[in-house]
């Protein structure tokens, strides 16, 4: 039941999250003139792609967070169990990249320069919260095990060769 009710909960903060940031990216497409106009039409299809693959990685952390850390992706009610499963073995931070993957699969979509520069905003958002709350958080949470998790496994880029 525990899952369930964290299955539940992280769908929930999931769809608040993703409309968040498509209210943003939207919002911020206003800008397109700012930055050169729209892009190509050849970046639509590489937007898809991209979107897709983020989509799939950002649902799969999202998943493991409840199934296997009885959480959500919500700082206010984060995985109950340290989540090293899954994209987590390759890098620490996947459910980040897929949420870049999609903001800028989007920005290629709807061909939006202004879109796709928010998207690089994101990230350095995302990695100033990182190394400020979450990387903190966690070592306090979980100690000597995550101590020896972020040791093993990179941050952002994963490790192609072992």
């Amino acid at each position: 039941m525990t899952a369930l009710f964290a299955a539940l909960r992280t769908l929930f903060f999931a769809t608040l999250f993703f409309w968040l940031w498509m209210i943003l990216g939207l919002w911020a497409s206003r800008f397109d003139g700012t930055f050169g106009g729209p892009l190509p039409s050849w970046t639509s299809p590489i937007g898809i792609v991209l979107a897709l693959a983020g989509a799939a990685l950002a649902l799969t952390c999202a998943g493991l967070f409840a199934i296997r850390g009885k959480g959500t992706p919500a700082p206010f009610d984060p995985p109950r169990s340290l989540v090293a499963f899954g994209p987590y073995r390759a890098i620490r931070n996947p459910m980040y990249v897929g949420g870049w993957l999609i903001i800028a699969g989007s920005a290629l979509i709807a061909r939006s320069s202004s879109v796709f520069v928010f998207s690089f905003a994101f990230l350095v958002l995302a990695h100033v919260f990182v190394i400020l709350y979450e990387e903190p958080t966690l070592t306090s949470k979980f100690g000597a095990a995550y101590e020896q998790y972020r040791n093993s496994v990179p941050r952002w880029i994963p490790k192609l060769i072992s």
